[in-house]
């Protein structure tokens, strides 16, 4: 199989670099571990209703790093061994679609450009897949009654792919950076744009834009309090014509407990899905069972 070539240079800065290649995360990352609750005061002997479950998180790495989470372990520790022992036997895999907008593309918009992508995601629940949307600030903004569809269908969960979709490092496929005393305040300015939105079902994750970032990234995004998200699988529907080679590169590169990189934006990810349309039955077909990203971290 001939895999795609995710294309590196920016048309216009909406999706370049999202499905490329990680920059190298540091080697002492936290394991993942459930997020902590707060106590709460005893409820009334007639109330019935349970808190909604938190999404689990890991904890900070050395320094107060932001910690980062690819896919379910694959070995180690005695912990990892059994997380990847789980996802083996469930055969679960983890569907992610970034919904990109930079912070500077609105008369783009205005123009006639969509940088949605409402077919996908009906699609997504004619399926019954269960996904988890990265989305940016700037898209809820844009597209404030999707933006609250997806986040309050139970199907979704919506995670931060920041306000502006600016890199959180130099040299990252050419995106304008965001400066270092700024990065928490962007990711905060997301969360804001989403509960504007009315977006309810939101999870403390964050990808990076471009999947870009190092050590300062991590050090400065500490006090945003998320878990960064990458991936192991690059599905290459950025820019990509051929529906059925992105479907081949993710059916070739998904194994238990993977987690794929895909777009949900119409201009610059036009096949995404009908992609879909051929990897969901064919994986259904394997055995794999869909999860959100909350379900694959949880060990």
């Amino acid at each position: 199989m001939t895999a795609l070539t995710v294309v590196g240079v920016l048309l216009g800065g909406a999706l370049a670099g999202c499905g490329g290649v990680a920059a190298p995360a540091p080697t002492a990352l936290a394991t993942a571990s459930p997020a902590p609750t707060s106590p709460s005061a005893p409820a009334p002997a007639a109330a019935t209703s349970v808190a909604p479950k938190k999404p689990p998180t890991m904890a900070p790495g050395p320094a107060g790093r932001t910690p980062v989470f690819e896919r379910r372990p694959t070995g180690g520790s005695a912990a990892e061994k059994a997380a990847a022992e789980k996802a083996a036997a469930e055969k679960v895999v983890a569907l992610t679609f970034d919904a990109d907008m930079t912070a500077d593309q609105g008369p783009r918009a205005k123009a006639g450009e969509r940088f949605d992508n409402p077919e996908l995601i009906a699609l997504l629940r004619r399926l019954k897949v269960p996904s988890t949307v990265f989305m940016t600030g700037r898209w809820a903004e844009e597209y404030p009654a999707q933006a609250k569809r997806i986040g309050t269908d139970d199907l979704f969960e919506v995670a931060n792919h920041s306000y502006s979709h600016h890199a959180f490092t130099a040299d990252c496929y050419g995106l304008p950076v965001v400066a270092k005393d700024s990065m928490t305040r962007d990711v905060e300015r997301a969360f804001s744009a989403f509960r504007q939105a009315g977006v309810r079902n939101v999870v403390p994750y964050f990808r990076f834009p471009g999947g870009c970032y190092d050590d300062a990234a991590l050090r400065a995004l500490g006090p945003a309090d998320v878990t960064a998200v990458q991936w192991d699988v690059v599905s290459g529907d950025a820019f990509a014509t051929d529906a059925g080679a992105v479907a081949e590169q993710v059916l070739d590169g998904v194994r238990p407990g993977s987690l794929v990189v895909m777009h949900c934006t119409r201009s610059a990810a036009p096949v995404t899905a009908e992609a879909i349309g051929r990897i969901v039955p064919e994986l259904r077909k394997r055995g794999y069972r869909f999860v959100k990203v909350s379900e694959l971290m949880e060990e």
